[in-house]
């Protein structure tokens, strides 16, 4: 497959984490070429592992799931407005924009999050991550960055360097209990990439 060709609901888009057997992965080399560092991406994520107990491996991943709510992805705007003298509107430069941090809202499940857990672990620790985000109308059987997993569906990625900073839980009498995730971003927001199925 390649990039998402038709409208739809991103109802199976998928937030993950790069993991690598000491840990958090170490970020690719950002100055490599643009070819190349997709690549170095895309290989990060070769293989779910479990939240909880999973084997920490070279390319390893670990999904953020029972997501409720994403922000938007991409390169915010830093728009200027500059009054000039003498007209009636004030002109808009660009200015460069500042890196966003970004909140996911989720349905909590505890055993995901607690200390010990390679998620939980993540929380607060100042520690930088490679995060994907994978924008996806249709749902993979797997959700590896390779051919024969993400690539069997249409999918859009992203990619970006980013901590764990916060974890805030909300109970709820009526409704499943929520948490707000906070993330800051450390890097630019690289893609939109797709993963093809050749």
């Amino acid at each position: 497959m390649g990039h998402i060709a038709s409208i739809g609901a991103g109802m199976f888009s998928d937030m993950s984490v790069a993991f690598d057997a000491a840990g958090v992965a170490p970020p690719p080399d950002i100055t490599i070429s643009a070819g190349a560092l997709e690549t170095a991406f895309h290989a990060m994520f070769a293989t779910e592992i479990n939240a909880v107990n999973g084997i920490l491996a070279a390319n390893s991943f670990v999904r953020i799931r029972n997501v409720r709510t994403f922000p938007p992805i991409g390169t915010p705007p830093n728009i200027v407005n500059v009054p000039v003298y003498g007209q009636s509107t004030s002109q808009q430069i660009q200015g460069q924009a500042d890196a966003p941090s970004m909140e996911v809202t989720l349905n909590y499940v505890a055993t995901d999050w607690a200390e010990g857990t390679h998620l939980g672990d993540l929380i607060g620790s100042g520690k930088q991550a490679t995060f994907r985000f994978a924008l996806l109308n249709n749902e993979p059987a797997e959700w590896g960055s390779v051919a024969a997993e993400l690539g069997q569906v249409e999918n859009t990625v992203w990619y970006f360097i980013g901590k764990i900073d916060s974890l805030l839980v909300t109970p709820n009498l009526t409704d499943a209990n929520q948490a707000t995730v906070a993330v800051t971003m450390n890097s630019k927001v690289y893609g939109a990439y797709t993963i093809p199925s050749v």
